[in-house]
C-alpha cells in the first residue's frame, strides 16, 4: 500500500498580506521533506472562489514548482476540472503534458467535474450537464496527449480541428488517469472507465472494502478504458496528525480536520456565501455544535475510542478522527486499510488552522515509526497485484473501441496561415507569387526582401 499526502491549500481568516506566500511556502516545504522520507505521492486540487476552504485555483504553476524541490515523490493532480468551461481540454492536455516533462515523468492526472454553486455558477456551467461535460473534455484531452496530429473532435460541448497539440508527455502512451470519487456510484464509473479512483470521502476501511470489492468487480466485467492504457488504483483519504502522546495529537489535529468538514458542507450544502464577506472561520467557530464538530465533544470520544476510525460519534456529536493519534494507533488503522485492499491512503492534514512546525514533526515521526513497514511490503505486494491484474488489463483493454481514435477527415488535410487563407478565398495569384517570394526569403533570412514584400 503506497501513501499520498493532500492538500487544498486551505487558509482560515483573518489574513494578512504575506498569508498566502506563507501558505504556499510551508506547503512546498512540507512536500520536498515527505519526498525525502519516502511518500509517495502529493495531491493537489483545483478549486475556484473556495475562500478558505481552497486557495488552490491554479495546482499546475504549484506541483511544477514542486517538482523543482524533490526527486521521487509523485505530483497528481487531485483533480483538474476538466469540463471545457472550466478548462479547455487542449489546454489540460499541455499542462499536463509539460509537468510530465519539468518531473522527470512523475505527473499523475487526476478529473473531476465540481459540484459546487461557487464554482459552476462562476464560470456559467449547468451542473445538470457537468458529467457529460466532464467525460468529453477528459476524452479529447487525452486525445491530444497521445495523438500526432490530434485528428479533431465535433461533440456537444468540445469542437477542435486537427492540430498538433504539443509538447507530449514524457510517459507513455499518457500519465496515469484518475477521478475524484465521494460516493459509490463514482467508484463504479472510475472502473468501468478503466481508471483510478481518487476516493475523497472520510470512510472507516471497513467500509472501503465494499468500494474496492466494487471496483475491481466491476472493472474485469464492465471496464472499457477511456485512456489508452489502464489504471487500476483506489485510494482514500483520511484526516492526520501524529504524535507520541495521543492527547497532543489530538489538541494539535482534531480541530483543523474538522473545520475541513465544516467548511466543505459550507460550499457544498447548507451555507449562503458573500465573496469577500462571510468569515468561514468564524462560522465554524460559532456553529460548528450545530454540525457536529464540538471540539470537546468530539475530542472526548475520540479518547475514548478502541480502535482508530474515520469519524467519531458522541451523544448526537459526530466528527472527523482518521489518522490523528500515536504511531500504534496509525499503525494499526492503516493496517486495516491495507487488509481490504486499499492501494493508497492519502493524508489530509493540510487543514484549518493546523501549524506548519506540527505537521513538520507528525511527518517526521511517520516517515520514522510507521513508514517503514509499509514500504517493506510494498515491493511484493505490487508484484502480486500486477501479475493477478495482467489478464484482467489484457481483457479490459481489448474492449476499447477504435473509434476513439478517429481519423484526420482528408489524408492531406491541412490548414493555412491567414495571409494565405485570403489569397485562397479571393483566388488571387499576385497574391499567392508574393507569399511564395515571402517564404523564399525567411529560407534565406532576408529579413530586408520580407519588410519590403509585406509592405507591398
Amino acid at each position: 500500500m503506497k501513501f499520498g499526502v493532500f492538500y487544498e491549500h486551505q487558509l482560515p481568516r483573518p489574513w494578512d498580506e504575506r498569508s498566502e506566500y506563507q501558505l504556499f511556502q510551508d506547503a512546498l516545504d512540507q512536500i520536498e521533506y515527505c519526498d525525502k522520507i519516502g511518500i509517495d505521492h502529493v495531491w493537489e486540487v483545483e478549486h475556484h472562489f473556495l475562500e478558505e476552504y481552497s486557495h488552490s485555483s491554479a495546482p499546475e504553476v504549484f506541483l511544477a514548482a514542486a517538482s523543482q524541490r524533490t526527486k521521487r515523490i509523485r505530483l497528481g493532480h487531485g483533480i483538474v476540472q476538466t469540463p471545457p468551461g472550466f478548462n479547455h481540454p487542449a489546454r489540460v492536455a499541455e499542462r499536463i503534458a509539460t509537468l510530465d516533462l519539468v518531473s522527470g515523468g512523475r505527473a499523475d492526472f487526476g478529473s473531476g467535474e465540481s459540484s459546487s454553486e461557487a464554482e459552476l455558477g462562476g464560470f456559467g456551467i449547468d451542473p445538470m450537464h457537468k458529467r457529460e461535460m466532464w467525460e468529453e473534455g477528459l476524452r479529447v484531452a487525452v486525445r491530444c496527449m497521445t495523438e500526432s496530429p490530434f485528428t479533431g473532435h465535433a461533440g456537444k460541448f468540445v469542437q477542435m480541428p486537427p492540430r498538433d497539440v504539443v509538447p507530449k508527455p514524457m510517459q507513455k502512451p499518457h500519465p496515469p488517469l484518475w477521478v475524484a470519487c465521494s460516493r459509490r456510484d463514482t467508484i463504479h464509473l472510475a472502473a468501468q472507465k478503466g481508471i483510478g479512483a481518487l476516493g475523497f470521502a472520510f470512510v472507516d476501511p471497513e467500509e472501503a472494502k465494499l468500494w474496492v470489492d466494487d471496483y475491481y468487480t466491476t472493472l474485469a466485467d464492465e471496464g472499457v478504458p477511456i485512456g489508452d492504457a489502464v489504471n487500476a488504483n483506489i485510494a482514500c483519504v483520511t484526516t492526520f496528525m501524529l504524535h507520541d502522546d495521543e492527547e497532543t495529537a489530538l489538541a494539535r489535529g482534531l480541530e483543523g480536520a474538522n473545520f475541513f468538514g465544516y467548511s466543505l458542507a459550507h460550499y457544498y450544502v447548507f451555507g449562503r456565501h458573500q465573496p469577500g464577506v462571510t468569515d468561514v472561520w468564524e462560522e465554524y467557530e460559532q456553529r460548528r455544535a450545530e454540525h457536529g464538530y464540538d471540539p470537546v465533544a468530539v475530542e472526548l470520544a475520540a479518547r475514548h475510542g478502541d480502535v482508530l476510525g474515520a469519524k467519531v460519534v458522541s451523544e448526537g456529536f459526530g466528527g472527523l478522527r482518521g489518522a490523528i493519534g500515536t504511531p500504534d494507533q496509525l499503525r494499526e488503522f492503516l493496517r486495516r486499510y491495507e487488509d481490504v485492499g486499499v492501494d493508497q491512503v492519502i493524508f489530509c492534514y493540510q487543514s484549518g488552522k493546523n501549524r506548519h512546525e506540527h505537521i513538520m514533526e507528525a511527518l517526521e515521526l511517520f516517515g520514522r515509526e510507521v513508514l517503514p513497514e509499509f514500504a517493506e511490503r510494498d515491493e511484493a505486494q505490487q508484484r502480486a497485484k500486477a501479475q493477478r491484474l495482467e489478464p484482467v488489463v489484457e481483457q479490459v483493454m481489448a474492449r476499447k473501441p477504435e473509434s476513439d481514435h478517429p481519423p484526420l477527415p482528408s489524408s492531406d488535410y491541412a490548414y493555412p496561415a491567414f495571409p494565405r487563407a485570403l489569397a485562397d478565398r479571393f483566388g488571387n495569384d499576385d497574391f499567392h507569387k508574393m507569399l511564395d517570394q515571402v517564404g523564399d526569403a525567411a529560407s534565406e533570412g532576408n529579413m530586408t526582401t520580407i519588410e519590403n514584400l509585406l509592405r507591398q
